[in-house]
């Protein structure tokens, strides 16, 4: 099928994705940049190599697996024209980011309880990975929780339907690339020691 061709919204709607794709695509690139830095400086002799992560971070991995399970189950319903089990999901999901979120700062709280502070003397150089990374990746939860609320928003108002939910099919897409993000960084941090 040539690009150019189909209605507006079908444009609008590969153009929309095209441009999700660059920015998930450049978000990979820098985490990929952060942990590679994290591999180049796992040999240093003051690399803390008996860190264990919070318990709030095994946690909140559940909590955000599940959020991207009821985002699913949301874009299903939309798509069966099922409008209110569709907002009951997307209310869901909001919740479970936001809970993501909270585990995410207790965690961090743990980790001072301990003695590891992201700078400072008595910081090191893994935990200040740590930190930047469980950070950053939280600010693009955030990101992800404005793009939800958008998205419920308009399901509220009624602009969706079973042949037209592409913000639903955008947000679930930004959400679960945050799912498998966070995944993939609690196994590198568990991993890579």
């Amino acid at each position: 099928m040539d690009l150019t061709e189909g209605t507006q919204y079908e444009k609008d709607g590969r153009a929309k994705k095209m441009m999700l794709w660059f920015g998930i695509v450049s978000l990979l690139m820098a985490f990929a940049g952060w942990t590679s830095a994290y591999i180049v400086s796992s040999s240093r002799e003051d690399w803390l190599s008996d860190l264990e992560l919070p318990s709030s971070f095994f946690i909140s991995t559940g909590v955000i697996i599940i959020s991207s399970i009821t985002y699913i189950l949301a874009k299903n319903a939309i798509q069966k024209g099922n409008k209110s089990t569709c907002t009951k999901l997307l209310w869901a999901t909001l919740v479970l980011g936001i809970v993501f979120v909270v585990l995410q700062f207790r965690g961090f709280s743990e980790m001072v309880a301990q003695g590891y502070y992201f700078t400072g003397p008595t910081s090191n150089i893994k935990l200040s990975y740590v930190f930047l990374i469980a950070m950053v990746h939280i600010v693009h939860v955030a990101a992800g929780i404005i793009s939800l609320l958008v998205v419920l928003y308009n399901q509220m108002k009624g602009k969706y339907s079973a042949t037209r939910f592409l913000g639903i099919s955008l947000g679930a897409t930004f959400w679960h690339f945050l799912d498998l993000l966070w995944v993939y960084l609690m196994l590198f941090m568990m991993f890579v020691k």
